[in-house]
């Protein structure tokens, strides 16, 4: 047992601690699809003090940490390294405290975000953060992320959903931070230094998230559309139609919902085949006119010709089968194997031209790839996840990364929409950030971090 090992072990007890060589193999990768990390020990604190100990003593080493949540990235930022300490923060998942007045929740980092929602429910209310993971994602990797999902479009990123966080520095410090106001500008807001920082500054141990209204219904529809052109047009007249109560607007082009349908064996909601298909949902707290708002958005765009044919869910059991292809990513490995994915940002000005292109380029380049695209694009987030069968194990990553984080910069788009940058994106984060922003990223990083313990390697090069 190395010497960071026996000192965290003494500090921390043997129920905190566990030597690499008896972590469990859930705890040796993410979901990034990078090869299995033994990490040098994984430490699974109890409350705030376990992890200040633990980060002041990996400090005092100069022992790489490794902050870990559900593990539901695909970026790699949580991905173990051999040489360092994994933190998981998976038992500091209690639920602290829910004010209905002041519409908050105060929680444990390692809270899940299904659990959270659930919590919220029970009250009345609506925590809006809410992606495929739900159900294994912990609100501390959310926060870390600044995740998007499927909401983004009424409630925000999660950075709009956090009003106060406490958080651990590399040396142990504890920073409190759990402002419960909506207003409060006393200074410099510490915690959007932690939000989106991927581990790289500290370690959120705790959360204080703003609650909404929880609409008491809600109309989905799903369309079939001509062309990305005419599904542009559709998301301009749904958010003057719905305004607000627009909530969620997810595009699959046929590539995606094709393949997964038949993958599957989900049923398709409209009989004809399309060029591209939405899910509309909107969700209010009065049935009849959110309903009828729906159906005349609908009607006028089947009669510009924006949309060819849909449907409306009559029931919440038929809302969950409109969703059904959409939500069943966690397929992938079943149906293709490995692949390249991609979380990425394009103007919704290059949307149409972006999808052509790279489906084009990239049939280009490997002739039997399957290229499968959709996404959030209510919020210009396009998805896209790539397996060429004739690679086999041996996927081509890097030409496909070059091939597909170049046309998205030369679009003027991001190559991280919600999914952080980790390791997997880090050598194109200057596809997306100038080389003065990420010049004073490391500077916030050195002075908070200056030993770099904090997550190395990931995020960006130091």
């Amino acid at each position: 047992m190395s010497d960071i090992v026996a000192r965290l072990s003494e500090a921390l007890g043997s129920e905190v601690v566990t030597p690499g060589g008896q972590a469990p193999e859930g705890a040796m990768h993410d979901w990034s699809g990078l090869p299995p990390v033994r990490p040098l020990a994984l430490v699974r604190p109890r409350d705030t003090e376990d992890v200040a100990i633990a980060l002041r003593l990996c400090n005092e080493s100069g022992t790489a940490v490794v902050p870990q949540g559900g593990l539901s990235g695909i970026s790699g930022g949580a991905h173990p390294i051999e040489s360092a300490v994994s933190i998981s923060l998976e038992r500091m998942n209690r639920i602290e405290a829910i004010d209905p007045e002041m519409s908050t929740i105060t929680l444990g980092a390692g809270t899940v975000l299904q659990t959270a929602q659930e919590a919220a429910a029970e009250h009345g209310l609506l925590l809006g953060v809410d992606l495929g993971a739900r159900g294994s994602c912990t609100i501390g990797g959310v926060i870390a992320t600044n995740a998007g999902g499927n909401q983004v479009i009424r409630y925000g990123m999660t950075r709009d959903h956090v009003l106060g966080l406490e958080a651990v520095l590399a040396d142990g410090t504890i920073v409190s931070a759990m402002n419960t106001m909506i207003k409060n500008n006393a200074g410099l807001d510490l915690k959007q230094l932690f939000i989106g920082s991927e581990g790289l500054l500290g370690i959120v141990t705790r959360a204080v998230m703003r609650l909404q209204p929880r609409p008491a219904f809600t109309g989905t529809a799903f369309c079939g559309c001509p062309d990305t052109a005419s599904v542009i047009a559709l998301l301009k007249r749904a958010r003057a139609a719905l305004g607000p109560q627009l909530t969620s607007f997810e595009v699959m082009w046929p590539s995606f919902f094709d393949f997964m349908s038949a993958g599957t064996g989900l049923k398709r909601p409209l009989a004809a085949s399309h060029g591209v298909y939405v899910i509309i949902e909107a969700s209010g707290f009065a049935e009849a006119p959110l309903r009828t708002a729906l159906e005349s958005c609908l009607e006028t765009a089947i009669e510009d010709g924006e949309v060819g044919d849909a449907v409306l869910a009559s029931s919440a059991r038929e809302e969950k089968q409109l969703w059904a292809v959409r939500e069943s990513v966690a397929e992938y490995g079943r149906l293709l194997g490995p692949i390249t994915a991609f979380d990425v940002g394009v103007p919704l000005a290059n949307m149409a031209d972006a999808v052509s292109r790279l489906e084009a380029e990239l049939v280009a380049r490997w002739p039997d790839i399957i290229a499968l695209f959709y996404g959030h694009m209510g919020d210009s987030n396009l998805h896209l996840v790539a397996n060429v069968p004739s690679a086999g194990d041996d996927q081509p990553d890097a030409d496909i990364k070059s091939l597909v984080y170049g046309l998205i910069r030369d679009l003027g788009g991001t190559v991280s929409a919600e999914h952080g940058i980790g390791v997997i994106k880090r050598d194109y984060l200057g596809y997306s950030r100038s080389t003065e922003e990420i010049a004073t990223m490391r500077a916030v990083k050195s002075a908070l971090d200056p030993k770099n313990i904090m997550n190395p390697g990931k995020g960006f090069s130091t």
